[in-house]
This record gives C-alpha cells, sequence and structure tokens, in this order.
C-alpha cells in the first residue's frame, strides 16, 4: 500500500520496495540487519509537507480538546453557556417565526398585538387615517349637533349638585344624564364598529405584507355591510337592555311610592346588570371581525366570537381594557389642551363652562369638536387594530391559523423549521 500524505504515521516502514542496504542475488538467504536510516530523514519521508498548524487537531473523541473552528461548528460562537460551539447550541435553537407584515406568524403577546396596530396606522397611513378621519368629523358633527339642540345635561347636572333636591327630582336628573351619556357612548361605539369593520378588511392585508386602498377596502366590506349594520345596532342594545332589565325592578318601586328604597335598589340592580353587559360584550368584541373575514351572519359571527373568547375571557377584556386606557391618555392629552382653547375663546373661560354646569355654547363645541376628531383619528385605529389582531391571535392559537397565513403571504418552506422570512424583515 503506497503512502497517503496526512494518513502515515510517524517512523513507519514503507510498504513497498526492499530496505536500504540488502544485497540482491542469492545472498538474501540469509538477511542481514538493515542499517537504521537517519531518524530525522525518516519523519520528513513520511510526513505530508502540508501540516495542520499546532493545537488545531486532535484524535476524535479525546477529552477536554475543542474541534477545529470551521463551517462545520453549527452553534458557533453564540452557543449558550456551558454548551460547547458544537452541534447543540444550533440544533436546540427554535425556529423563528415567518413575519412577512406587522406581527409574526405565532401566538402574539400584549405588547405585539399593540406593536401590530400601532405598526398598521405607520405602514399603511394614508388608508388607516382617511378612514378615521372620515368617521371621526361625521360622528363629531352628529355629537355636536345632539349636543346642541337636543341633549341638555346642564339642568340635570345642576339638579345632582343641589343639596335640597328631592329623591324624585334626583332620580329624574339621573335618568337624563344617563339618556344623554348613553346617546353619546352609543354613537361613539357606532364610530368604533364601523372604523373596525373597514380597518379589519386593512389590517388583514399588513399581516400579510400587502397594502390596500380605500376604495379597495369599502370594496371588500360592502357585502358584508348590511349585516354590520344590525350587528352594530345589536351590540349596544343588547348591554342597554341588560341594564335597563337590572334596574327596573328598583324603578318599579320607586313609582309606587318608595322613592330612597327603589332609587337604591335601581343602583344596586343596575350596577349588577352592568357587570353581566361587560361579561356579554367582551364576550361579542370579536364578532366584527369574524363577520367581516369570515363572510358570517351576524348570529353565527356571535357564536364564533363567543367560541374564540371561551377560556381566554380575563386575556382579551384585560388586553382589551389596556387597550382603552392607553387611547384614552392619548385622546385626553390633545383634547385637553383644546378645552382650555375653548374655553378661553368662548368668553366664559373653563371656570364659567363648569360652574355652568356643562352648559357649553357652540364656540365651546366646535372647538373642543376639533380636538376629538384628532383625538380620533389615532384612537380609532389602535381600538380597530387590536380587536382584529386578537381575533388573529386566537385562530392561531386554536385553528393554526398561522399556517393559513403564510400561504396566502406566498411563503414557502426553505427547510425544516422556517416557512419564510425572518421576524423584522
Amino acid at each position: 500500500m503506497n503512502d497517503t500524505p496526512g494518513w502515515a504515521s510517524p517512523g513507519s516502514a514503507p510498504s513497498d520496495g526492499k530496505p536500504d542496504g540488502q544485497p540482491s542475488g542469492e545472498d538474501h538467504a540469509v538477511p542481514r540487519p538493515a542499517e537504521p536510516a537517519d531518524p530525522q530523514d525518516t519523519v520528513q519521508d513520511k510526513w505530508s509537507k502540508q501540516q495542520p498548524p499546532a493545537g488545531q487537531w486532535s484524535a476524535p473523541g479525546v477529552p477536554g480538546q475543542q474541534p477545529a473552528p470551521g463551517p462545520q461548528q453549527w452553534g458557533g460562537p453564540t452557543a449558550p453557556p456551558g454548551r460547547g460551539p458544537g452541534w447543540g447550541g444550533g440544533w436546540n435553537a427554535p425556529p423563528a417565526a415567518a413575519k412577512p407584515g406587522v406581527i409574526p406568524l405565532r401566538p402574539l403577546g400584549v405588547g405585539e398585538i399593540l406593536d401590530g396596530a400601532v405598526s398598521t396606522m405607520r405602514a399603511h397611513w394614508r388608508t388607516v387615517l382617511g378612514i378615521s378621519l372620515t368617521v371621526a368629523v361625521i360622528t363629531e358633527i352628529v355629537a355636536i349637533l345632539l349636543q346642541g339642540l337636543v341633549l341638555n345635561s346642564g339642568a340635570s347636572t345642576a339638579v345632582l349638585e343641589d343639596p335640597n333636591a328631592t329623591a324624585s327630582e334626583l332620580l329624574s336628573a339621573t335618568g337624563t344624564v344617563m339618556r344623554d351619556s348613553g346617546v353619546l357612548l352609543l354613537l361613539s361605539l357606532l364610530a368604533t364598529f364601523v372604523v373596525t369593520a373597514l380597518l379589519t378588511m386593512v389590517t388583514s392585508r399588513a399581516v400579510l405584507g400587502k397594502s390596500v386602498t380605500i376604495g379597495e377596502a369599502w370594496q371588500d366590506a360592502r357585502p358584508q355591510v348590511p349585516r354590520l349594520l344590525g350587528l352594530t345596532f345589536l351590540l349596544p342594545l343588547i348591554g342597554a337592555g341588560i341594564v335597563a332589565v337590572g334596574t327596573l325592578p328598583g324603578i318599579l318601586v320607586a313609582v309606587a311610592g318608595s322613592s330612597e328604597g327603589g332609587a337604591t335598589l335601581a343602583v344596586l340592580g343596575g350596577l349588577a346588570a352592568l357587570v353581566v353587559a361587560i361579561w356579554l360584550l367582551v364576550r361579542f368584541s370579536l364578532s366584527s371581525p369574524a363577520l367581516m373575514l369570515e363572510k358570517q351572519t351576524v348570529r353565527k359571527s356571535l357564536s364564533r366570537s363567543a367560541k374564540l373568547v371561551n377560556g381566554s375571557w380575563w386575556r382579551v377584556f384585560g388586553i382589551q381594557l389596556l387597550a382603552a386606557i392607553l387611547v384614552n391618555i392619548v385622546v385626553s392629552i390633545i383634547v385637553i389642551p383644546f378645552s382650555f382653547l375653548a374655553g378661553a375663546l368662548s368668553g366664559e373661560g373653563i371656570g364659567g363652562f363648569l360652574e355652568a354646569g356643562g352648559d357649553a355654547g357652540w364656540t365651546f363645541l366646535i372647538i373642543t369638536g376639533i380636538g376629538s376628531v384628532v383625538g380620533s383619528m389615532l384612537a380609532f385605529p389602535i381600538t380597530a387594530g387590536v380587536s382584529v389582531l386578537l381575533y388573529i391571535d386566537l385562530r392561531i392559537r386554536r385553528e393554526a391559523l398561522d399556517l393559513e397565513l403564510a400561504r396566502a403571504a406566498g411563503l414557502q418552506q426553505s427547510g425544516p423549521g422556517t416557512s419564510g422570512p425572518q421576524p423584522g424583515s
């Protein structure tokens, strides 16, 4: 066997030829010991001319020695402490989720849901702010007209602050204030659900990394608009109906003659009914995305929302509550300066407005309405985006929607544990 460079051991005899000094002919019958060759010459003949640097290689399996650095080291220099930069660090690392759009295609955390809503607004600001501005302007015009022409909470507020008011007057004033507040709350809910419906299409495209215009969003939403209108009115009516049923016994007792007892019973019943209404509205809070994205009927969208929220009620409630708190903080930062400006320009100042019990003039209503429009332009996209992303998150957790989203985004599986671009791409 011929010597192979790099594999022959130092000092080994050649496998072909004869030792130096052996005579030819018949004298080979009694061999003589060969003269030992120079050890230095033997080593130089048997070693390959190209040898690795000292300390760079060792026999396999020798404890305490590291393999030579090279492309075979999958773990790389970022291998965890206590685990050598070999195979373990690379193979044990979990694969990163694909992120074709504003969120990674995997179960989402609270911060990722909020960040996804804000990222949608930043990435598609023309469409998002266009929809929000339109809805906010229409909503605020209606609210200003209602407050200036129909609603009159100033007198009722003054009665509630009067220590000499009778129980019947207090009950009547409370009903008036609740009615006016309920009308404005209903208007706000209508605007929120309408914006959610339109921005559902924008957010669903943003998750896939695709853009959409206002016209395209309207074309996608238009077939479901009649059902959405029914759902939009149904949800507030459910909440108001539950609260009305809870306060009805107290009202009946007050009408029968026991004013104080009836008022107490109405308040307690109203609070209990409010808890039930909040519980139901949270269960049905994802019905609008389900109706728009799954093309469901009103009844099936309510059932779909309840099914998705089941077992995750507190998580859904907590995320929506956190989003509402953040939105209210942002809106307050914007609206409060407009309120002071409106009080200064209306002639009576903000102190006069407060002392008047909320009986505002047109100047005050218009200027504060402008501030509300600016605040709503930022509040609507966050509220709508959180609702849609919560719906997507629950479907990913329960129905592996991330696989369908990856296919819809055109991601091709490029290897084990990978399905496309890495997060942040």
